[in-house]
């Protein structure tokens, strides 16, 4: 074991723009699109312990992160967590991936372990349908996965990770009161989607490979946010069926459509939401469109803004650097 006194995580959440294929035609299932973001984001500080103990928000899945994790490697003791800083919980933007990605990677780190963003997902049961939050905690960027095959209990693997341009800004919004899908929930309700059309899979395939990805080298953020925008119509539809309508209806619904009235590209939902975002091309546009959506969401709310997140999650010991990953 190490022995030094804490281990902190620092890790970004992460922005879900959509599945690839529902229906597994090829042989694989679902496969998707996402990035990191840098706010909101995830601090956490783990230090051995003779039992497994939390303390901050969301420290009661903390714990079971770390029970899984330490029964996964078969070891014995425990380790005291506490969380700094949480990802709102169950709103889309990652919170229960990257928190048990975090608890694993300063375990591992504690112990002296392996810390591949595969095993440490197989290690605490994340990562069963969209390894996007993996891989965003990994390496960040902007990131394409390639789905799974029915039946096995690999990570969905890594097609493509790019950088995203500098000057792009990001404006999360999150909703109060709504909850997104997750769980049992979420499970069920990926069992009770209906198939989409081929058509519909090809055409977001052909969008991707030919239009979005291109502009994303090109740094072209009008014709990204075309694309990624008529993804989300098109995905969202496939998921209208469980969750009410193209976006969660009511405030996110809402949400997004006055994101794109006040500029904004590249809109949408995150996941399940309720977090809806836009894209802009300056911090001046982000700081306006964050003040308007302000206003809009009123009490409870909240409103995060910034650019990308160029790497993943960041590992440190109490004495200094450990690793930036």
């Amino acid at each position: 074991m190490s022995e030094t006194g804490s281990i902190f995580v620092e890790a970004p959440a992460r922005l879900h723009f959509g599945v690839l294929d529902l229906r597994g035609r090829l042989g694989r299932c679902f496969g998707g699109l996402g990035a990191a973001i840098p706010s909101p984001s995830l601090l956490i500080e783990v230090k051995p312990g003779k039992r497994v103990t939390a303390e901050g928000p969301d420290a009661d899945r903390a714990m079971e992160f770390a029970s899984r994790w330490l029964a996964y490697q078969g070891l014995p003791g425990g380790a005291h967590l506490r969380i700094h800083r949480a990802i709102p919980s169950h709103s889309g933007l990652g919170s229960g991936t990257q928190l048990g990605l975090a608890v694993a990677r300063a375990l591992a780190e504690l112990h002296g372990s392996a810390a591949d963003p595969l095993e440490l997902a197989r290690s605490t049961g994340r990562g069963k349908r969209s390894a996007i939050g993996t891989w965003t905690f990994a390496l960040g960027g902007f990131i394409v996965e390639g789905g799974r095959k029915p039946g096995s209990g690999k990570i969905a693997p890594l097609l493509a990770r790019l950088p995203i341009p500098p000057g792009w800004r990001c404006v999360v919004a999150v909703p109060p009161g709504g909850r997104g899908l997750s769980g049992d929930a979420e499970a069920e309700a990926f069992e009770r989607l209906p198939s989409p059309p081929d058509r519909e899979v090809e055409r977001v395939s052909h969008l991707v490979l030919m239009q979005l990805l291109p502009a994303l080298v090109e740094a072209d953020l009008p014709s990204f946010g075309d694309a990624l925008s008529t993804v989300q119509r098109i995905t969202g539809a496939w998921f209208a069926a469980q969750q009410g309508g193209i976006f969660a209806p009511g405030p996110t619904e809402r949400l997004i459509a006055e994101l794109a009235r006040l500029g904004a590209v590249g809109v949408g939902q995150s996941s399940w939401g309720p977090a809806a975002y836009g894209l802009v091309d300056s911090d001046d546009a982000a700081a306006e469109l964050a003040t308007r959506v302000t206003h809009l969401l009123g009490p409870g709310g909240q409103v995060f803004r910034g650019g990308f997140a160029a790497q993943g999650a960041r590992v440190w010991a109490s004495a200094g650097p450990l690793q930036s990953d």
